[in-house]
């Protein structure tokens, strides 16, 4: 073991329980967020550029 800088390999990492566990959290985690962050802007950007009400006769709008 001479000159070793104590380093796991990557498949002792890959194939670890904790690799998974932390991994099935975390990833998920950053998609829930950043839908959670865009789809506010995606209901702005409908609702401002929608016609208005006033102007459509042939539709009830709320």
């Amino acid at each position: 073991m001479s000159g070793s800088t104590g380093e796991r390999s990557s498949a002792y990492i890959i194939t670890s329980i904790r690799y998974w566990v932390i991994h099935s959290i975390t990833i998920p985690s950053l998609f829930i967020a950043g839908w959670l962050f865009v789809s506010p802007a995606f209901t702005w950007k409908n609702r401002r550029f929608r016609l208005p009400c006033q102007t459509d006769k042939s539709r009830n709008c709320r």
